[in-house]
């Protein structure tokens, strides 16, 4: 019979939005929520630790000796590094080992990296807290990049063709749930040690911090628990068995069992019509060589890269302005506040942030992104976010002194359209774009991308703002979005198809190929 892999795994790919999805986003995003909660509550440890342990510096973490480089952005960037080095070895690793064997390992680093954080002290022979929290911080970062391929992938490779994008955007979205459930677990631990923190008659009464940053770290791992069984325990997804390992029958099963919710399918009558899957298919480092070696497949990898780098440039540097927000907001602390003051304005103040443009962006995401696909939203984000870095570039301290008001709408429409925009489509395009043999690897490819950008920005910002003021640097970041913008121009739609289409996997048409492509499919025994 004439067929080509399109229709392979239509027991995927038509299935009605059930348990099995639901079940899938939830496992896939428990990682998502794990690298927002840290993000933003070690916002709030680095200044807890500053008081309990650097009383004799003013109650901040120092610098290093005979320099201007402080701890505080170290422990705070050092997770960056290490989710750059898990995107790529993990995103490798999907696709030499496949998804199955690693899902579920990068969890468990997350796991055994929170316990450590949480118990990072000072030694006996001259560790210091702060070398203890950031070793911890780097092996964490290192789980964390090692989720976005697998968990992408995953989430892709099973989810049907009419939602994936709104499945990838809900696994995504993950960062929002991360972000209020830390402001949450901040304010009730804050509030349990208030009495005690605000005791007058204690001269110590800081040192209760010591309990509660401990805390508010350790409560990230109550969900990574509760997801490690089903992850150590989802099957392999059928495009990687048909794909890879060559196993077509099993593909099929596997297929017909996810969509059935985990009932056994064995004996079950594939199609009448007969499914056709793809043929296995080597994915060594020369195939992997030979195919992003052609100018169009290129072009694809460096695309989803470029764009994934000009966000998190732009996303960093935005980031490292919400003390002027806080401040401009109302929540201002001076020298004669007291150390619970401090922390709670910083707690609420991020709190407010994340509630005016960070969270309602990612949702927005998920309700749009089939409807107006993925192109258009992540070319209407980098050119929001461009025309907004012009306005704050061009008018930065005329606004601020003038109108306290605009500046926060400008601001939180900043990082809406960021959520609402490229921060989530530069996480879905290589997640659908690329073939299964490679989808792994190019994702962890993209994402590291992504987060060198982040570690520019972190590094680059403070000279940027030496040299060319603040107007300057904003100047800067928007020329980053804008570079974003016209790469998304290199990107197709997506939305709508399926990664077969998408792909032209399997497809044989000598009218548009002429002749170069093999039909890529083998027919299962019914």
């Amino acid at each position: 019979m004439a067929a080509t892999r399109q229709n392979a795994f239509q027991a995927l790919d038509e299935a009605k939005f059930g348990r099995s999805h639901v079940r899938a986003v939830l496992v896939s995003g428990v990682g998502f929520f794990t690298d927002a909660y840290d993000i933003f509550i070690i916002g709030l440890v680095v200044p807890m630790i500053g008081f309990v342990y650097f009383q004799d510096n003013g109650g901040k973490v120092p610098t290093f000796p005979g320099s201007s480089i402080d701890y505080d952005g170290l422990i705070k960037g050092v997770s960056i590094w290490g989710t750059l080095l898990g995107q790529l070895v993990f995103g490798i690793l999907g696709d030499k080992l496949g998804r199955k064997k690693v899902y579920g390992v990068e969890l468990g680093i997350m796991i055994v990296s929170t316990i450590g954080c949480c118990f990072a002290s000072n030694t006996a022979r001259g560790i210091g807290i702060l070398a203890m929290l950031g070793f911890w911080r780097f092996w964490l970062g290192f789980g964390i990049g090692g989720d976005y391929p697998v968990s992408a992938i995953i989430t892709s490779e099973f989810a049907t063709v009419k939602r994936r994008g709104q499945m990838m955007a809900m696994v995504f979205s993950m960062q929002g749930i991360g972000i209020l459930l830390g402001a949450l677990f901040a304010f009730i631990v804050l509030a349990c040690f208030k009495s005690a923190l605000t005791d007058t008659s204690d001269p110590q009464a800081y040192l209760y911090f010591d309990y509660v940053w401990r805390i508010c770290l350790g409560l990230a791992v109550i969900p990574n628990l509760c997801a490690i069984y089903f992850r150590l325990t989802i099957p392999e997804t059928p495009r990687y068995t048909a794909a890879i390992t060559g196993d077509a029958e099993k593909a099929v099963r596997d297929s017909e069992r996810f969509v059935n919710g985990g009932a056994d399918t064995t004996g079950m009558h594939t199609p009448a019509t007969g499914a056709v899957v793809p043929a296995k298919k080597s994915n060594s480092f020369a195939e992997f060589k030979a195919f992003f070696g052609k100018r169009e497949n290129f072009k694809l990898l460096f695309a989803t890269s470029l764009c994934w780098f000009c966000l998190d440039v732009a996303f960093y540097g935005l980031s490292l302005n919400n003390s002027v927000v806080i401040s401009n907001i109302g929540f201002k602390t001076d020298k004669h506040s007291s150390p619970y003051d401090v922390i709670h304005a910083q707690v609420v103040g991020n709190v407010i942030i994340a509630f005016c443009g960070t969270v309602p962006g990612y949702y927005f995401s998920v309700a749009f992104i089939e409807k107006m696909g993925r192109k258009k939203i992540q070319l209407m984000g980098f050119a929001m976010c461009t025309i907004i870095y012009v306005v704050l570039a061009s008018a930065y301290n005329k606004i601020l002194e003038t109108s306290t008001a605009l500046f926060i709408v400008l601001y939180s429409l900043g990082m809406f359209f960021k959520n609402f925009g490229a921060n989530m489509t530069t996480f879905i395009y290589p997640g659908e774009i690329f073939p299964t043999r490679f989808r792994s690897t190019a994702h962890g490819i993209s994402a590291a991308a992504g987060k060198a950008g982040a570690i520019l920005a972190a590094h680059g910002f403070a000279k940027w703002k030496a040299d060319l003021g603040l107007d300057g640097t904003l100047g800067v970041l928007a020329g980053f979005m804008f570079i974003g913008f016209l790469t998304t121009f290199l990107l197709p739609e997506t939305a709508g198809r399926s990664l077969e289409e998408i792909n032209n996997e399997g497809v044989y048409d000598p009218e548009h190929t002429h002749g170069e492509k093999e039909r890529d499919v083998i027919e299962v025994k019914a």
